[in-house]
């Protein structure tokens, strides 16, 4: 590929692998830490990491939708196929969290309730939030002039709406009349009846996807396009100013009934879109000047194989073939059993790209066998 277009999916892969790193140390550390190690700092410095994934992968699939989006608009691709395109491939992943989640209760017959098969995880909320970020593109380019500004102003309005509406859909405005599996969508509270911060509803984490999907127009226009890697200060500069605004507004009197800022508030969310914003800056310059492509990338490959990974790891860290015993590890052997985690997906991460390449390069050896024959 141009090296232009290389490094545009690059980086998009390495932060993606950044991702399933992180994952992997909160979910290792998580799962097999004893007592006496979880009372430790670098326990404390370990989950405080765990907050990046799922906003990550959240960011990250609104960019990539974008990305496709806009690759379809340009060969002239009609906007209901559009979105029937982008629509059909988030009903793909929702129901791939689906049966994750079955999987996981057969494989855990027994001592798992059966209320774990509606919880709410990273995969449903992924999949629910491209099935929304194809409603909005379809409903912006039937209703308006399609222009990339248009679209940027439709997501960017949707994820500002979605952190605002968190705070009373966790508290004062529940909608508790609704059975509590589709009422976990919308705020997390499982069967618990409360809320739960440890679940994944599209309030708020739908709003990074669609954060995400406004970066991923504003960088794919023709306006950044031009200004070429310069844009990448200007995501730098509005990191950096979305944190000033979060601690700004967190000063400030609040006008919710109940304030939560680590969990619900808007303000949280800023902190933590303006994390993802510097985060993505720095990816993008670590493999345009730094080290971030040469050669063979662990982290570009996991980033290709993220849902993979993710699928197969769970099992092997939380579920009934943990490589280790659960909460009675030292940090030490923690560490170990995550670098065997780490090197046993990129392996399969490996494999499964290799094996991939092959099936799709078998057409094309038969087709020059015919042709040579």
């Amino acid at each position: 590929m141009p090296p232009s277009r290389t490094l545009r999916l690059g980086y998009i892969d390495w932060m993606r692998g950044l991702a399933c790193l992180l994952m992997f140390q909160t979910h290792c550390y998580d799962s097999w830490l004893g007592s006496e190690a979880r009372k430790t700092k670098f326990f404390m410095w370990s989950q405080l990491g765990g907050t990046l994934p799922a906003p990550l992968f959240l960011f990250l699939a609104g960019i990539s939708f974008a990305l496709v989006t806009n690759k379809l608009r340009q060969r002239q691709i009609s906007t209901s196929e559009i979105a029937r395109t982008t629509i059909r491939r988030g009903a793909e992943i929702l129901g791939l969290g689906l049966l994750f989640r079955l999987q996981e209760f057969l494989i855990a017959w027994g001592w798992a309730p059966w209320s774990d098969l509606f919880r709410v995880d990273i995969l449903n909320t992924i999949g629910l939030s491209m099935i929304l970020m194809g409603l909005l593109c379809w409903s912006v380019g039937t209703l308006t002039r399609s222009s990339p500004a248009i679209f940027f102003s439709g997501a960017t309005l949707t994820a500002l709406l979605i952190s605002l509406l968190t705070p009373p859909l966790w508290t004062t405005w529940r909608p508790d009349w609704l059975p509590w599996p589709l009422e976990s969508y919308i705020n997390g509270v499982h069967n618990l009846n409360v809320p739960q911060a440890w679940l994944f509803p599209i309030f708020p984490w739908s709003a990074f996807a669609f954060a995400g999907l406004a970066i991923g127009f504003f960088l794919f226009s023709d306006a950044a396009k031009r200004l070429g890697a310069a844009v990448f200060a200007l995501v730098a500069a509005g990191g950096v100013g979305f944190i000033y605004l979060s601690r700004w507004f967190d000063a400030r009197p609040q006008v919710y009934a109940v304030y939560d800022y680590w969990h619900t508030s808007p303000n949280f969310f800023l902190l933590r879109l303006g994390l993802l914003l510097l985060i993505l800056a720095a990816v993008y310059g670590w493999c345009r000047w730094g080290a971030g492509q040469w050669s063979f990338s662990p982290l570009v490959q996991l980033g290709q194989t993220s849902l993979l990974v993710y699928w197969v790891h769970i099992e092997f860290v939380y579920g009934r073939f943990s490589i280790l015993t659960k909460r009675a590890q030292d940090i030490r052997t923690a560490s170990g059993g995550l670098l065997a985690i780490f090197l046993s997906m990129l392996l399969l991460s490996v494999l499964r790209t290799t094996l991939k390449g092959r099936s799709a390069g078998a057409p094309l050896r038969l087709q020059r066998a015919v042709k040579t024959g």
